[in-house]
């Protein structure tokens, strides 16, 4: 399939054309025990680890910034913290497999150097053989979220960046192919290709989770936000296809709205319609189980068509 660009489309655009989409159906709410009165949610997907299904979960008191990764496992049903199982104080974590090893990664905060009171913050990278055995390994330029790395065909690495500022405005995506993961530094990723007439300039979005496709396409789970003029924000799933060879994409589509969920508590009420995309599990019958964070407060999950079946025929 060839990858068509149009033009930008804001977010009230893309919900006007996902009205005519095949829509999610039956979601559910992840039930997590083990960790108090703190809330569980920017959730990856479920992946392997040592042969057991593993989650990582952003944990968090309702009233804090300040939370932990933790890992997790399905006990009867609920998901409890994997016995002895590091956890990182990070924030929105995010798992793929490179050359064998398990990549994993969130975001750190950290006092901003120049403005008091306020929070700076940066991605760390760490891999190993599982869980026990990651070791960090890289970080991101300072003020980067969602930076995302896959394996190519080739065995190089495409990494989807968001810078923000003179570069990135409110958050832009950008792309980079580098030889391997010991050239994952600051100064590479600063050097990413902004992908072009994805965001107007008063919204943004970054990149969630990346996908090889059987043709060797990137298939990107990400999000696109805004803020109202009441200064409520809105986040949206989407998607998106990239050709890292010649960095021509698709234009984006959103797959599910806070609507399609199930109703639940908010960590403020400006947070109230944020869906922030965690991870997606290709079922292989042209359906997916999409794992979400919803309203900064809860994890939940959902299915629906798979979008990237499309791209690959």
């Amino acid at each position: 399939m060839r990858l068509e660009k149009t033009d930008v489309k804001s977010s009230a655009r893309l919900l006007k054309e996902f009205e005519n989409a095949p829509q999610p159906i039956n979601p559910q709410k992840l039930i997590f025990k083990g960790v108090g009165n703190k809330d569980v949610y920017n959730i990856s997907a479920p992946f392997l680890d040592d042969g057991e299904l593993v989650i990582a979960g952003r944990v968090e008191p309702r009233n804090s910034e300040h939370s932990e990764v933790y890992f997790f496992v399905n006990r009867d049903g609920k998901w409890i913290p994997k016995e002895g199982a590091p956890k990182f104080q990070l924030q929105d974590p995010f798992v793929t497999r490179i050359g064998g090893d398990l990549v994993f990664g969130g975001v750190e905060i950290f006092p901003h150097p120049t403005f008091k009171s306020s929070l700076w913050w940066r991605t760390l990278f760490y891999k190993g053989k599982n869980i026990e055995d990651l070791e960090k390994f890289a970080k991101g330029p300072e003020g980067m979220k969602d930076i995302r790395v896959i394996e190519l065909k080739d065995g190089s690495i495409g990494v989807l960046t968001r810078p923000q500022g003179e570069k990135g405005g409110l958050g832009k995506i950008g792309f980079i192919r580098i030889p391997t993961l010991d050239d994952l530094n600051p100064e590479n990723l600063e050097k990413a290709t902004l992908l072009e007439g994805q965001f107007t300039d008063e919204e943004w979005g970054g990149a969630n989770e990346l996908h090889l496709l059987s043709n060797g396409l990137i298939g990107v789970l990400g999000h696109i936000a805004s803020r109202d003029e009441q200064g409520n924000r809105h986040y949206y799933p989407m998607v998106f296809v990239l050709d890292p060879d010649t960095m021509k994409f698709s234009d984006m589509e959103l797959i599910a709205t806070r609507s399609h969920f199930l109703k639940g508590a908010a960590k403020r009420p400006d947070l109230v319609n944020v869906v922030f995309s965690g991870g997606l599990i290709r079922k292989g019958d042209g359906t997916a189980d999409l794992y979400v964070g919803t309203s900064d407060a809860e994890a939940q999950k959902i299915t629906i068509a798979d979008p990237f079946v499309k791209y690959e025929k």
